[in-house]
């Protein structure tokens, strides 16, 4: 088999985590402040997170947590992304590897992170088996299987097409899958669980309209 990432890092998301984010919407307010949001971080036992993704949060379970604002904390409107891996892809056009020494760089600072692991090289299926794991975590915690299963696409993000699955709460979309790195320097790939308002995008579309559901899937996941 082909390898298709350089480098894999990853910390197995569990229903707790994925508790914890699908709480943070209806979590009591806490405003745009950073003393207020400083302290519930603490309160929480979570610390901020600039050098891996800029501007974001490292959760008591360990992933790095995004947000469109300051506090993440009971934003009914926020678009939240619960990052649990972190991969390289090999570029097709990068074959002397002129990006590999910072890129690994890069993941080395993800894989060192507490709980978490990595992979050098990996495939397609490495980032699958990852996937499947974190689906069985958020299945384990709403009870229910994803609603849609559909093949990520190049116009999404860079790297090996993976899956993306979903989910629906009365008012939230679960995303879950790869998604294009918004850190500092966004060569590097995510594997994330995101939820944000149902209201992002139109109604999710049939499940035989791929071209549809990677609109939908974007509208809701890109920042």
């Amino acid at each position: 088999m082909p390898i298709s990432v350089h480098a894999l890092a990853h910390r197995p998301l569990t229903t707790a985590a994925v508790a914890e984010l699908v709480a943070l919407p209806t979590t009591p307010y806490v405003p745009e402040d950073v003393d207020a949001v400083d302290a519930e971080v603490r309160q929480r036992g979570w610390s901020w997170e600039h050098e891996l993704v800029c501007d974001s949060f490292r959760t008591g379970c360990g992933h790095v947590l995004c947000t469109d604002g300051i506090s993440p904390f009971g934003r009914s409107d926020a678009r939240y992304s619960l990052v649990f891996g972190q991969l390289y892809p090999v570029d097709p056009d990068d074959e002397n590897m002129t990006n590999g020494p910072w890129l690994y760089s890069l993941m080395d600072d993800w894989q060192q992170q507490p709980g978490w692991s990595g992979r050098r090289p990996g495939t397609d299926q490495d980032c699958e088996r990852v996937l499947a794991q974190a689906a069985q975590a958020v299945t384990g915690h709403l009870g229910t299987a994803p609603e849609r299963t559909v093949p990520s696409s190049e116009a999404m993000v860079a790297g090996p097409l993976l899956t993306h699955r979903i989910w629906r709460t009365p008012t939230h979309a679960l995303i879950l899958g790869p998604a294009a790195d918004n850190g500092p320097y966004g060569y590097l790939s995510h594997l994330q669980l995101s939820c944000t308002p149902l209201t992002c995008g139109p109604d999710l579309p049939p499940a035989d309209d791929e071209d549809s559901l990677t609109r939908w899937i974007t509208s809701h996941v890109d920042w």
